[in-house]
């Protein structure tokens, strides 16, 4: 488990930025190209874990874990090979022989804080005179300005910061609360392969006579969903309604992404308050086993706007966080996307942590109790709902004010 989470820290955020890297910004054409190419990026992402889904739970259910593994395990070396032969034909950034990025804007931070108790304003109005600062730039982070000068107590000006490192640590600041924000929406993505499967074992899955779907595989319509909308979004959607070549802008995106996690919280509260008063007036309430007569159709739409949020929401995270970021940090910048969903699901398991000692014990059931006809999610799903409410406003309040890069 640890090895695929360091494949994972060390494949993802790279992938990405290294696909992104291909296309030249300054081109119109391939400009546009690279805005799609976060889309059929998640798009494979997503079918990708719906195949998963429909085969090889199938397959390690029933047949063999080892075949299971194998074929996942054969399709990552074939990906490797495709990927190795296209060596000689990728673009590759120009190294420059500037000091480590992260050493020059830790440096603007260091210098910015030593410099703390003086005052850089005669230094600003000659730099936006001469024009090397625009007004409006200047505005945003002042204090960082005071690394361009050197620090108190040394000579010359080696040690001054110049105003591309000062733009660099500003973009990486301007980034953090977008990350905050972003945290109330990756809680409730962690739901959909814990306790909407939970949901599901207690409903009635039969497709047709005989045969029932596996409640993990109803993760499928996050899927079917994303690998529906995401090609829609990009040919009609992005273009053909606005107008604009580049679509809607990328904050707009993840504001209508969290919008909706918010009515999926709230449609999944509902969906299992109806579970629940099926279960009671079927006299099941204390018979967690018995299939509750609730079809699990029930369960789709909130399975579907999970997708429909991702292809807002987590694409446009991780196209903003790629795009906003320095040019010599854009991995990092999708780490730091990443990190969003590390950090949401620990947060989520904490939250369900204080949640079940706090409502539960003392031979009372909690939210969370072990026999899901006595428990409350749809209380917590309206705990969700109003967080990310929250999350979203707070959302609102930093994109309104912020400025791109």
């Amino acid at each position: 488990m640890y090895l695929v989470a360091v494949a994972q820290g060390g494949h993802k955020p790279c992938v990405q930025a290294f696909g992104a890297g291909q296309f030249d910004v300054h081109d119109s054409k391939e400009s546009k190209a690279r805005s799609s190419f976060f889309n059929w990026s998640f798009l494979c992402l997503a079918g990708g874990s719906a195949a998963a889904s429909l085969v090889l739970n199938y397959i390690q259910d029933n047949l063999n874990w080892g075949l299971g593994f194998g074929i996942p395990c054969i399709s990552m070396a074939t990906a490797l090979v495709v990927f190795l032969m296209g060596t000689r034909t990728y673009r590759y950034d120009a190294k420059g022989h500037d000091k480590n990025p992260f050493f020059r804007i830790g440096k603007v931070f260091a210098n910015a804080a030593w410099n703390w108790r003086t005052t850089n304003a005669v230094r600003l109005g000659e730099m936006e005179a001469q024009g090397t600062l625009r007004p409006k730039s200047s505005q945003q982070y002042k204090f960082l300005y005071k690394a361009l000068l050197a620090p108190v107590g040394s000579h010359g000006e080696g040690g001054a910061c110049r105003v591309s490192d000062i733009e660099d640590a500003k973009a990486v600041l301007s980034v953090l609360p977008i990350w905050i924000s972003g945290l109330a929406y990756a809680i409730t993505c962690a739901l959909q392969s814990n306790f909407f499967t939970e949901q599901g074992i207690t409903m009635d899955r039969t497709i047709w006579p005989g045969f029932q779907i596996p409640p993990a595989t109803l993760q499928l319509f996050v899927g079917f969903s994303l690998i529906l909308l995401i090609p829609i979004y990009d040919r009609f959607f992005e273009r053909a309604i606005t107008g604009r070549p580049s679509g809607i802008t990328m904050l707009q995106r993840i504001g209508i992404g969290m919008f909706v996690s918010i009515i999926c919280m709230i449609v999944a509260a509902m969906v299992e308050t109806k579970r629940l008063e099926t279960a009671m007036e079927s006299g099941l309430v204390d018979k967690p086993k018995e299939t509750i007569p609730m079809s699990f159709w029930w369960l789709v739409p909130q399975y579907l706007l999970v997708g429909i949020a991702g292809v807002f929401a987590t694409v446009g995270l991780q196209e903003f966080f790629y795009d906003q970021a320095p040019n010599e940090l854009k991995s990092a910048g999708l780490s730091l996307f990443l990190s969003i969903v590390g950090v949401g699901n620990l947060l989520s398991s904490f939250l369900i942590s204080v949640l079940e000692k706090t409502t539960g014990g003392e031979g009372k059931d909690g939210w969370f109790s072990d026999n899901l006809n006595r428990a409350h999610l749809d209380y917590f799903y309206w705990l969700l709902a109003g967080l990310s409410t929250m999350g979203f406003v707070l959302y609102l309040y930093v994109a309104k004010s912020y400025v791109y890069k």
